[in-house]
């Protein structure tokens, strides 16, 4: 060949290489073969359709060698389209290297699972789309199946930022001795390249436009590691098991924000379920109210939204096709009425006109297991409370018999019970009772701003004492 030829095919290949890498971002997939991508043990799960990567077979791992077999990143911004069919579940991973089989052992996965299959049985996972996995988990997911979501990550030295659909979603800063699970000496921050997981036969998932850029060497981490290290290895450890760390009961009271609250979330790997309140005397006294504030309320991804039910009329109140928006419906045993009618105002604590108290421990009972056995519900909150007059009375009052008719009201009526953090309530052995009945249980908070709304002193305890696993938790959807 002439040399002439020669230089024109060098500027040939320096143009292509431009394409490529615009502004400092490399294209990892071409969209049309996986040239620069090595499979680990069932090649056949990744095939390439109409510009996309498509995950569906055995379980697989495609890894990223990039033109030279070598890639490798350390401070990087990794971009991709992703989209999930129902059940599906997937990954993304990082500061990996390849393995002929097996679970990736090194790096870390940003997880692709928005939703369990329908009628799916046994092992339900709970992390979602978006979770740093196992470290930061989110158990709501920001995002849909069958609809094409934006996922970005970005490591800058020892902070990883994830966002879904440009939303930032996990803000974590490994610590100097991150809490690494048993056999995964190889999960903490280093280098490494990227791979995409098939993660079993029934799942399907699909990429696209996924490119990278590497950021400079010499950065600082923006984020700080967290600062309750001991709290940090327990949560760490839970999540990693599956044990859902969701707050069902959360109000944006006083000056809580939702900016406030998103942070609160990604500070330890919480989720929160924003309740408003509806009923007669509330912010949400009927069903024209209540229609508004559905049309206008912006859901905010990654969070579950609930309908506190307050008073006993409030069925009459709203119609069912309004009271399905929410992700579920939850109340208390605070607003009842006595054997005459007259309505007890017990969600304030100065109450003094209770009375004599066996005969309103039976009142309240008996009015507690008419609200299970009568109205739809998902969850019984502020479970147990008693008027401050007789809260230093607690467990000689909550009679085992006493206990025993609630839970059995519960039981049968399959709706769960919270673990109030504030209240600390029920007590032990009421939980205890409870799990051994086989009723559901969820973590609430019902703060009153921004203050109380994290302490998970109670649920630890409870989870400790009381034998709790994730099997005891209920989830919307599930139970």
């Amino acid at each position: 060949m002439r040399k002439t030829g020669i230089i024109f095919i060098h500027i040939a290949v320096l143009l292509c290489a431009s394409c490529w890498a615009q502004d400092g971002w490399i294209t990892l997939f071409n969209g049309e073969s996986l040239d620069g991508w090595k499979a680990s043990e069932n090649s056949g799960s990744f095939t390439v359709e109409k510009g996309v990567i498509v995950c569906s077979g055995p379980r697989a791992h495609l890894f990223y060698t990039g033109d030279d077999g070598n890639a490798a990143f350390h401070n990087f911004e990794l971009k991709a389209k992703v989209k999930t069919l129902p059940g599906s579940n997937s990954g993304i991973f990082f500061h990996t290297r390849f393995q002929d089989s097996g679970w990736p052992l090194i790096g870390y996965e940003a997880q692709v699972y928005n939703s369990p299959r329908p009628g799916q049985t046994g092992y339900l996972e709970r992390k979602k789309t978006g979770s740093l996995y196992g470290v930061r988990n989110l158990w709501e997911s920001p995002a849909r199946d069958n609809e094409w979501f934006d996922y970005s990550i970005i490591v800058q030295e020892k902070t990883i930022r994830v966002f879904i659909n440009d939303q930032l979603v996990v803000d974590y800063t490994e610590p100097e001795n991150p809490p690494v699970p048993k056999g995964q000496k190889g999960r903490v921050l280093s280098s490494g390249t990227f791979a995409l997981q098939c993660h079993d036969p029934e799942s399907t998932v699909f990429f696209k436009d996924l490119k990278a850029r590497r950021l400079p060497d010499n950065l600082s981490s923006p984020g700080t590691p967290p600062a309750d290290q001991v709290l940090d290895q327990r949560l760490t450890e839970l999540g990693l098991n599956n044990f859902p760390l969701v707050d069902y009961h959360v109000h944006l009271k006083g000056d809580l924000t939702t900016g406030d609250l998103l942070a609160k979330a990604r500070e330890y790997g919480f989720t929160y379920g924003i309740a408003f309140n509806c009923g007669v005397k509330n912010p949400l006294p009927d069903e024209k109210s209540l229609r508004k504030f559905l049309e206008k309320y912006q859901r905010i991804p990654g969070t579950y939204l609930a309908m506190q039910a307050e008073g006993r009329e409030w069925m009459d109140l709203f119609t069912r096709e309004s009271i399905e928006q929410f992700d579920y419906v939850i109340t208390d045993s605070m607003t009842v009425t006595d054997f005459n009618g007259r309505r007890m105002r017990l969600w304030m604590e100065d109450e003094t006109e209770v009375g004599d108290p066996e005969e309103f421990m039976e009142m309240l009972v008996s009015r507690i297991e008419k609200i299970m056995g009568h109205e739809s519900l998902d969850i019984y909150v502020n479970p147990t409370f008693l008027p401050a007059e007789l809260q230093d009375r607690y467990d000689e009052l909550w009679t085992e018999k006493r206990m025993n008719r609630v839970i059995q009201a519960l039981a049968d009526n399959h709706i769960a019970m919270e673990i109030n953090a504030v209240r600390r309530i029920p007590s032990l052995e009421f939980i205890r009772l409870a799990k051994n009945k086989g009723v559901k249980f969820t973590f609430g908070t019902n703060n009153k701003g921004s203050e109380d709304l994290f302490d998970p002193s109670y649920w630890l305890e409870a989870i400790d004492k009381c034998g709790l696993m994730p099997e005891n938790m209920w989830s919307p959807g599930r139970d």
